[in-house]
């Protein structure tokens, strides 16, 4: 009989191990509470600065740039030169063109030549026809001719004027062939004058030179980019928003900026949001539609007169806000349907309650729902979790 007691009580306690390691324990989970307080829904996002007004000065003509003397930072005035411009010399020749080039002088001058020659035959000949006229005339005075051979004199005389006419503009334009082609055998050659007129390139408005684009000496092309002219204490601040945002920040809105260089945070207003939006590609590789929204610093000068030309800043813009709300953290929430749910702490057990989400932001949730201010909630709820389970809290 002991023996038989003694394996029934043995088969009991196998039997209470065997059911708690097979029991379901609780979940571990930290909980939270429900609050009242303000809300504030703000739109975060990177931008930097940029002068209000930039001026690019750029190469009027295309030609030799020399070495800019003015720095970047430097004052400068509306007019005052700040870069020579003079214009470029001829492109260098192999040897067989400039054979050409000398053949083609030698050609000209051949062509002046017929041209001189033709224009005094053509004189000769105006010359006789001149005489011929002369002659009929005073013997058509005298009745030893007719009218009709008088005309024709005067004909052959105007036609002989004209062809000399003809010979004079054929030896001109000889000439001024014959002048271009000797003029670019100078310039290949090298005994070009080098009094060439230079071209004052002047700054267009009075400020600072924030940028230098071209400081060497260098050749250009007619529209290069020579320096930016600003002022620097006109400064605003351009952030890119994806639009789903932009479209919740209305010119007047309110802004602060942080992260800028020092621990102040300064004070802004939305002045413009841009009407079109552009497509970025994402760091990760996604196209994201952003627009441009730009700020105007409202804090004194003196406070962020350290801040310069494409300087980045952390943007916040406020978008919606509420005071005296039933506030939670984010991390209680969870999809339920079309709504909202969360678990409640009861007492050891996992309630599950739905709430309206009204809005939220990084770090809490603005919930409308009959529960009390102080309810426990649990915070990052298990995957696993269901209502009525048993949990504990991590102390």
């Amino acid at each position: 009989m002991k023996q038989k007691l003694g394996l029934l009580a043995a088969l009991i306690v196998f039997l209470a191990i065997l059911g708690w390691a097979f029991y379901p324990k609780p979940f571990e989970v930290d909980v939270a509470e429900i609050y009242l307080g303000n809300f504030e829904r703000t739109i975060e996002e990177s931008g930097k600065t940029r002068l209000r007004d930039r001026y690019v000065v750029s190469a009027p003509v295309a030609g030799k740039l020399a070495r800019l003397t003015v720095r970047e930072g430097d004052v400068v005035q509306a007019g005052q030169i700040v870069a020579l411009i003079w214009p470029a010399p001829p492109p260098l020749l192999d040897e067989r063109r400039l054979q050409e080039q000398r053949e083609q002088v030698a050609a000209a001058e051949a062509s002046v030549a017929r041209a001189k020659a033709g224009l005094q035959k053509s004189e000769l000949v105006l010359s006789q026809a001149e005489a011929d006229l002369r002659r009929n005339e005073s013997l058509a005075a005298r009745g030893f001719i007719s009218p009709i051979q008088i005309e024709n004199a005067r004909s052959i005389a105007q036609q002989r004027q004209r062809e000399r006419e003809v010979s004079t503009q054929e030896t001109k334009s000889a000439l001024h062939q014959l002048a271009q082609l000797r003029i670019a055998l100078q310039r290949v050659s090298g005994t070009e004058p080098l009094a060439r007129q230079v071209v004052a390139v002047k700054a267009p408005s009075s400020g600072r030179v924030v940028k230098l684009r071209q400081q060497s000496e260098a050749i250009l092309a007619a529209g290069a980019n020579l320096l930016d002219v600003g002022d620097p204490r006109a400064i605003e601040v351009i952030v890119e928003l994806l639009t789903e945002d932009a479209a919740q920040v209305k010119p007047g809105a309110l802004a602060t900026l942080s992260n800028w260089g020092a621990p102040t945070k300064l004070q802004a207003r939305v002045r413009l949001v841009e009407p079109s939006a552009f497509t970025k590609v994402s760091a990760l590789g996604v196209e994201e539609q952003r627009v441009n929204v730009i700020l105007d610093i409202t804090s004194p000068p003196e406070e962020w007169q350290t801040l310069g030309d494409n300087y980045k800043v952390d943007v916040m813009i406020p978008v919606q806000s509420a005071t005296n709300v039933m506030l939670v953290p984010v991390g209680c929430l969870f999809p339920r349907g079309s709504r909202s749910g969360l678990f409640v702490f009861d007492r050891g057990r996992a309630r599950i309650n739905e709430v309206e989400l009204v809005a939220r932001n990084g770090r809490e949730a603005w919930i409308k729902t009959s529960l009390k201010a102080g309810t426990k909630v649990i915070a990052y709820p298990p995957a696993g979790l269901n209502d009525g389970d048993s949990v504990d809290i991590i102390e």
